[in-house]
């Protein structure tokens, strides 16, 4: 099945509102099956969305919407497409009742224009809308497909996983399964070059890579009879992958880094506390993100300045005047410092120049200084970054979780091979 995705709204053209929605539905339809051939976005223009649906349907199978079902004037997206299907509008009472008594929660009243939003396209099927006042609906008639959504992505998500991708799968001969593995320190171009000629010979499964959260998501898609049996093709490909990019592998499902880092803490109840310098609690900030992190996060420093980082951890002025905030020296003492004032079986600690001064010839903007201390293991990583203030912040954030993540491993690997010798 082939499909285009419209998102319509004048606001999107003026730059006043990311389309969020072609990116996130793109990525949906991908994993079913689906081949997405254009994105396109159109003004509040009536002429223009059906020129634009009339010519995209000459190729595509189903063109999805989103945007222009409000209760404005200018809100005609389902007016369009509904004359284009060929389907008159009529009044739905069940809508009707549901707008009315989703007003009456709010404690207010309807106004006569909210009832537009309860003409119902002859025969289609009703995407209920959690979220707001505007259902959306599927038309499907003639071997065409034309789905109406609203703009918003918080209505539009709920809308795509109840509604959508449901009448997708329904219709889908076969069954798609599909599994990500997540990878960190590698670039996008280094694993497409490791995985080449797998792409290159790629049939059933298939093999994708991106640029996912600041990592890279490698999605391996098998289409078959059911999951059991995709399973099986999807399997020996996962085992060549995880043979050629070895550790920097960090997770077989689709999830952060910070997510498989606090799942590794949690799951080994291992106790940590942070001391930030450059990154200004930003890997605090990540790791808090996640539900239940509270039960082993002791504690998480900003020592910002080098009497912070005498004071709150016991860095020696001698160190500081020596060899500088920024050195593996202070990175070290930072965690030595931690670990004394708190006993965390895991203490780490970033110290680095983020810019865009600063910097110098011998301690250029970008090098930064991660130091990691478990149990009795103390490891300083030494890292130059490059980009701007915020792309060299959250480059330090990421690595530190990520040599978290090898140190945890290696530990676990370590006490695996001890229990069994």
């Amino acid at each position: 099945m082939k499909a285009a995705i419209i998102a319509v709204g004048t606001e999107l053209l003026m730059g006043k509102v990311t389309n969020t929605n072609a990116v996130y539905l793109s990525s949906v339809l991908n994993e079913l099956g689906v081949s997405v051939l254009y994105h396109i976005t159109v003004g509040d223009n009536p002429r223009r969305l059906e020129e634009a649906v009339q010519s995209y349907f000459k190729e595509v199978d189903m063109i999805i919407t989103t945007g222009g079902l409000g209760p404005t004037q200018d809100d005609l997206t389902k007016e369009i497409l509904s004359k284009a299907m060929g389907v008159p509008l009529s009044m739905d009472k069940g809508l009707e009742v549901d707008l009315e008594s989703f007003f009456s929660g709010l404690g207010r009243v309807m106004t006569p224009n909210n009832r537009k939003q309860a003409m119902r396209p002859e025969g289609s099927l009703v995407l209920h809308n959690s979220m707001g006042t505007a259902p959306g609906f599927i038309i499907d008639k003639d071997g065409k497909i034309a789905v109406m959504m609203p703009g918003p992505p918080r209505e539009v998500i709920p809308m795509t996983e109840t509604g959508l991708i449901p009448f997708i799968k329904e219709r889908s001969p076969e069954k798609i399964t599909t599994v990500w593995v997540r990878v960190f320190g590698m670039g996008e171009s280094a694993v497409e070059d490791k995985l080449d000629d797998l792409v290159t010979a790629q049939s059933n499964p298939t093999i994708a890579t991106y640029v996912k959260d600041g990592s890279i998501a490698i999605r391996i898609t098998a289409n078959g009879i059911n999951e059991e049996e995709n399973l099986k093709l999807i399997q020996p490909m996962i085992d060549e992958v995880k043979l050629r990019l070895g550790h920097v592998i960090y997770s077989l499902i689709d999830e952060t880094l910070e997510c498989c880092v606090a799942d590794l803490l949690l799951k080994n109840n291992i106790s940590f506390s942070l001391a930030e310098s450059c990154t200004g609690g930003l890997l605090a900030a990540k790791l808090v993100g996640i539900s239940g992190i509270s039960s082993v996060f002791d504690r998480g420093y900003v020592t910002y300045s080098n009497e912070a980082k005498h004071e709150e951890l016991g860095v020696l002025n001698e160190t500081l005047t020596e060899f500088g905030a920024v050195s593996p020296e202070t990175a070290k003492e930072m965690v030595e410092g931690l670990r004394e004032k708190n006993k965390s079986r895991l203490c780490v600690g970033i110290t680095g120049i983020a810019g865009p001064n600063g910097g110098t010839e011998d301690k250029p903007v970008g090098l930064v200084y991660i130091s990691v201390y478990l149990d009795d293991r103390l490891e300083v990583y030494k890292h130059q970054f490059h980009g701007d203030r915020t792309r060299v912040r959250n480059t330090s954030a990421n690595y530190a979780l990520d040599h978290i993540r090898r140190m945890i491993e290696e530990n676990i690997s370590k006490n695996t091979v001890d229990s069994a010798s």
